[in-house]
């Protein structure tokens, strides 16, 4: 036992029989032959330093002997049955039964007493210690996702603009902006950095900085200008995180919406005199992906009643109990059917996704709606 304690595998391996039989495992994975048997060593001597070993009793009758002892140890230098070092000393007392045959050891039976124990205890510190961890990752990237978005809503005479955000419990990378640009226009941008926690955060205020920074420096009539700045991200963000967004400067006069993507789920723009509502289709791969690749613009002209709704794909990949995604197509639908617009739409559109995903959904994305109208033109 010593032997075993101390990692001394050749010993071990000395002192058992051929056909040696373990009929209790120190570790659950445990083979119980030989093999595992010295398996087990390595695993527990890789694990502990400053080993100790007191025998209280050792009583031997026929071929068996019955040995009783506690064993000290400090958890220090690797993972033992599932739990990290946490460099304490652990204290545990064992008791094992050897049938003894020609001098060497044939069968064991027994086992450690209070040792699960102890690391079930200590894993269940490790779990509580690493969800306050993450907790508090999520209260740091929420801070930073929810300072990076705009304070107010500018206002336009003639339209009407309507942002929702609604956060999942894990944090995202949504986020929306507006740009003041020159001659009452305005650039109104929405998107999602991918991943979660702390590096979306820093990789969405990062990107509403530089579109910021782009939109004022170039006050520019091409949305895809703006974009292309964005390609230095590259070399700003960590490897397979990207952002999609969608880019719209909106002339308030002549109710022009100039727009380019960068990957980002369409809007849809809802016509007032049409019973159908269609997407504002535009190519363009993500910022971050890929760079020098242009950034697709179209353009359109809303009047008096016409509505888009921006969003992110946290709505349109919600999904029910089956596994089917609220989609695109259900959007369009629902906003055909609609009169509604602003907070009201928003509102009508999210009791939609409620009634959709049904009773004890649970949020799996952040979820961002930006409504656009043109409620009267400019006299």
């Amino acid at each position: 036992m010593e032997a075993r304690l101390k990692g001394n595998l050749e010993a071990v391996d000395g002192m058992m029989a051929p056909d040696y039989v373990n009929h209790t495992s120190l570790l659950s994975v445990q083979e119980p032959d030989r093999e595992g048997v010295k398996w087990a060593t390595a695993q527990l001597s890789a694990a502990i330093s400053n080993p100790s070993i007191h025998f209280e009793d050792q009583l031997a009758a026929a071929d068996n002997v019955v040995s009783r002892f506690v064993v000290h140890a400090t958890h220090d230098r690797g993972e033992l049955m599932g739990v990290a070092p946490t460099g304490r000393e652990l204290t545990w007392m064992a008791i094992f039964i050897h049938r003894i045959s020609e001098g060497k050891i044939a069968e064991e039976w027994g086992g450690s007493l209070g040792l699960s124990e102890l690391l079930r205890r200590q894993r269940l510190e490790q779990e509580i210690g690493e969800r306050a961890r993450i907790e508090q990752e999520l209260r740091v990237a929420r801070h930073i996702q929810q300072a990076s978005l705009p304070e107010e809503v500018p206002a336009l005479e003639g339209w009407e603009i309507s942002p929702l955000y609604r956060p999942a419990r894990e944090v995202g990378g949504d986020f929306y902006d507006f740009h003041l640009l020159s001659e009452g226009r305005l650039g109104v941008v929405i998107g999602d950095a991918t991943g979660k926690g702390v590096p979306a955060a820093l990789v969405m205020s990062t990107t509403c900085g530089m579109l910021q920074l782009a939109a004022q420096a170039l006050d520019s009539s091409s949305p895809g200008e703006v974009l292309s700045p964005g390609e230095a991200l590259i070399a700003r963000i960590p490897a397979n995180m990207f952002v999609t967004c969608f880019y719209a400067i909106v002339d308030p006069e002549s109710g022009s919406l100039r727009y380019a993507n960068a990957g980002h789920t369409l809007p849809c723009c809802k016509r007032h005199n049409e019973d159908q509502a269609d997407e504002l289709s535009a190519r363009g791969l993500p910022l971050g992906l890929m760079p020098g690749m242009p950034y697709e613009q179209k353009e359109t002209t809303l009047v008096s009643g016409d509505d888009v709704v921006f969003c992110t794909d946290g709505l349109i990949e919600a999904h029910d109990s089956t596994g089917e995604m609220f989609g695109s197509p259900r959007l369009r639908g629902f906003l055909r059917e609609r009169s509604e617009s602003g907070r009201e739409l928003s509102g009508a559109l999210m009791e939609e996704l409620t009634r959709f995903t049904e009773e004890g959904w649970e949020q799996e994305d952040d979820i961002t709606l930006l409504t656009l109208r043109r409620s009267a033109a400019r006299t």
